[in-house]
């Protein structure tokens, strides 16, 4: 068999795994939120009064228009014992006034704030968490974003799932309702690409965890180390449950979604958000690099080339109508993650699935293309394994 041949039929053998591998991806994930997300539990795992106390941890970087509402909802928590630490880094943030300001309209609720930080590593969100972490006095510490909301039963969701065997419990990341293309293109791309492959790989048993909402046993963190051993990590809320895993504890997913209500939003930042994160998967996980194939358009001609090859299909025809299969399979998994009615139009989910598609690939290739990142204040290079190094200005 000549050389070319062959490796013409490996593509197409290749071409129809990727199919079946992506294809159950869609219905693992699709079944699995129509199972789990947004349920009401009919069994209660835990008393309500027996709940374990939460120590919340909360990073603080500026301001935008959505800061004090998301993080009002904090303080109005229906959750027997937790407490609130705010972290801002700097003196002079904005965010020190936001804090102090919700401090003295809920002053019955257990909340500190922490200002300067602890200097630990290179990664500023940990060391702008250093002082609420050592002065913790809970056991269960809930590490969450600044631009999450969350309902008042969201902590007792979280913390049900917490059971013995558990030492992770993290949340589906998504976004709230907000007005522009901008959001759209949001909503659509966590409601669809995203959860198909974070949804998909925790039903597998592969560990995949963002940490924008995480409750964690605090005694496991510090066995690892405590926070200042993922200092020196860029993403580590990878690494921090690569730690939670490695001395056998399983995760568990809480069925309320980790809702982003971010003021501050626009395609540019979404696109450099991504591209920030492809960086970062890329040298975690080598596998990353076949990350594009699993992208609609090109998993499509991949596919539809050994159709025609194994099937004498027509090529043309196939691709379309596997994208359109893809397509209808993203909104039933969109509607299933949001939960509710949409807060925009068919037309609207047609034309932000389109663009986010044809982006896909190009992001990939614009983190191939450079290993460094900015992130808060500060600009990274990063290494192979997930560590890296601040670039300092001269």
């Amino acid at each position: 068999m000549a050389p070319l041949e062959l490796a013409m039929q490996g593509l197409a053998v290749f071409g129809l795994v990727l199919f079946l591998v992506l294809w159950l991806m869609h219905l693992m994930s699709i079944i699995y939120v129509r199972l789990h997300l947004h349920k009401k539990r009919s069994e209660v795992k835990q008393p309500f009064a027996q709940l374990a106390g939460v120590s919340l941890l909360k990073p603080l970087k500026g301001v935008d228009p959505n800061l004090i509402s998301n993080l009002e909802t904090f303080f109005t928590l229906d959750y027997p014992k937790y407490e609130i630490l705010l972290c801002v880094q700097d003196q002079d943030d904005p965010a020190v006034d936001v804090c102090k300001k919700l401090l003295g309209k809920y002053p019955n609720v257990d909340a500190r704030l922490f200002i300067g930080g602890k200097k630990v590593g290179i990664n500023p969100k940990i060391n702008n968490l250093m002082p609420g972490y050592e002065g913790a006095k809970y056991q269960l510490v809930w590490i969450c974003d600044s631009g999450i909301r969350v309902k008042p039963d969201t902590l007792t969701d979280l913390a049900n799932q917490m059971t013995e065997k558990v030492g992770l419990v993290h949340g589906l990341p998504y976004v709230a309702d907000r007005q522009g293309f901008a959001a759209t293109l949001e909503q659509v791309y966590f409601g669809t690409s995203h959860p198909r492959s974070y949804i998909s790989a925790n039903v597998t048993g592969i560990k995949c965890v963002t940490g924008m909402s995480c409750l964690m046993r605090k005694d496991v963190l510090d066995q690892a180390g405590g926070l200042i051993a993922f200092a020196q990590y860029i993403a580590e809320d990878y690494f921090m449950a690569k730690a939670i895993a490695d001395r056998g504890w399983k995760f568990s997913m809480a069925t309320q979604v980790a809702l982003q209500n971010s003021g501050s939003y626009s395609i540019g930042q979404f696109q450099s958000r991504m591209i920030r994160w492809t960086k970062l998967r890329i040298n975690m996980l080598p596998g990353t690099v076949l990350e594009p194939v699993s992208e609609c358009f090109l998993a499509s001609l991949i596919i539809g080339w050994a159709a025609h090859h194994v099937f004498r299909w027509d090529m043309m025809v196939f691709f379309m109508c596997h994208c359109l299969a893809w397509f209808i399979a993203d909104y039933i998994q969109l509607t299933g993650v949001q939960g509710g009615p949409l807060n925009f139009s068919k037309l609207d989910f047609a034309v932000a699935w389109f663009i986010r598609e044809s982006m896909a690939v190009q992001i990939f290739l614009s983190a191939l293309w450079d290993p460094t990142i900015s992130w808060r204040t500060g600009r990274y290079r990063l290494r192979c394994g997930g560590t890296a190094e601040e670039i300092l200005d001269v």
